[in-house]
């Protein structure tokens, strides 16, 4: 609904977050569901970004799921429109746990993969019921990133050497293979 001067969203009443969720459950969700959870989410960021729309706090607060199994993205408190060639935003959106790298380094341009980041973020905490890069600063949760994905380089992140927060002293970590922090098997074996 749109008033003159107000713009209210009305969104379907869903029971309770996913953070509310896993926090209730005993074990890590099944694959199938996860599956079926990121689908419905990559359909949703997709039709957003497809009419130019940044979420820019994906996390699973803003995530509303059901006992039918359907999620949807709620809290659209920071999102933006954005354009072709991007434009200056601010760095500081997104929950740090969920914060992409090109953030945290200060990119004031960004656009899509900043949401893809989150999202991916919030399937490694669907796998594993806790934060997979639990941060309690932007330089500590870089370093949880760097701990596990390797610190990059202009070879491996053409143009990293321009964020305005990075610099070659960082820590040197090498990457460590996800399927030693996170198990992408379900109880069945099946793969996701």
């Amino acid at each position: 609904m749109q008033t003159t001067d107000k713009l209210y969203l009305v969104f379907e009443y869903l029971d309770l977050d996913l953070k509310r969720y896993l926090d209730g459950t005993r074990s890590p969700l099944e694959a199938e569901l996860i599956r079926s959870y990121m689908k419905q989410l990559i359909e949703a960021l997709a039709y957003l970004h497809s009419h130019r729309i940044l979420h820019r706090d994906l996390k699973p607060q803003n995530l509303l799921v059901d006992k039918e199994g359907h999620i949807k993205l709620a809290d659209f408190g920071l999102s933006r429109s954005f354009s072709l060639p991007t434009r200056t935003y601010t760095h500081e959106v997104v929950t740090v746990w969920y914060r992409a790298p090109e953030l945290l380094l200060g990119a004031r341009m960004y656009c899509t993969g900043i949401d893809i980041w989150s999202l991916g973020c919030v399937m490694a905490e669907m796998f594993t019921k806790r934060a997979i890069f639990p941060g309690d600063s932007e330089i500590d949760q870089l370093y949880k990133i760097f701990k596990i994905l390797g610190t990059p380089s202009e070879g491996v992140w053409e143009g990293i050497s321009h964020f305005p927060e990075y610099t070659k002293a960082f820590p040197k970590w090498n990457l460590i293979d996800m399927n030693e922090i996170i198990n992408f098997h379900s109880r069945k074996k099946r793969h996701f």
